[in-house]
């Protein structure tokens, strides 16, 4: 194989497990790391690096191992519903500000204005935060919905659109209805079965679950 080739190779492995460190996730950390020590164990033993090529290879068996044991890991969600002055609330707010303000923008707590604020427990970890106001309309709207970075796979969504808060239809409730100012929010909603609206917002109605 061609010299440039090779370093192209070496280069690209690089430039992937650089970018795994970046991850917040650790969902996305391990796929893309793995990706990244696949590449550079192809590359070990295409130049004849046996320690490159081993090395790498065992990083690839144990990202596989713990992707394994993230996807078949059976996780347990409930939530804990707080008042709008709970004092962990607030600290939760504080502590997380920079990252919900990037995903979104222009975020302001108003307590005053929520009818359903509670945190989303993961196997009794606190993955998340859910703030909603019920208008007369019968529209949800959630005004927050922050994950925090290590339960980014999705799974919390769909315990709360799915499960949760579909369940609401009994009190009344048929559409649930988010802003999302945030290209990766919107990613998210979208992922989860909700729709853009002729307002621009996104919206799903109560008894909707996504199928994908």
């Amino acid at each position: 194989m061609q010299s440039h080739l090779l370093e192209y190779i070496g280069f690209a492995a690089s430039i992937i497990i650089a970018l795994s460190m970046t991850m917040n996730s650790i969902l996305k950390f391990r796929w893309i790391n793995l990706m990244g020590a696949i590449t550079f164990s192809t590359y070990g033993f295409l130049i004849g690096a046996l320690p490159v090529g081993i090395l790498n290879g065992f990083i690839t068996l144990v990202d596989i191992y713990y992707l394994s044991s993230i996807y078949g890991t059976k996780h347990y969600f409930e939530t804990l519903e707080v008042r709008g002055d709970n004092k962990y609330l607030l600290r939760f707010l504080t502590f997380h500000q920079k990252e919900i303000e990037h995903f979104f923008p222009g975020f302001v707590y108003k307590p005053k204005m929520n009818t359903m604020s509670f945190f989303v427990l993961r196997n009794m970890a606190v993955a998340g935060l859910v703030l909603a106001h019920r208008r007369e309309n019968g529209e949800l709207r959630v005004g927050l919905d922050y994950v925090v970075p290590q339960y980014r796979d999705y799974k919390n969504g769909k315990f709360v659109y799915d499960e949760l808060l579909q369940s609401l239809t009994d009190v009344g409730i048929q559409k649930i209805v988010a802003e999302a100012n945030s290209p990766n929010h919107i990613k998210y909603l979208k992922k989860l079965g909700f729709t853009t609206s002729s307002e621009g917002l996104m919206e799903k109605a109560t008894g909707q679950s996504d199928r994908s």
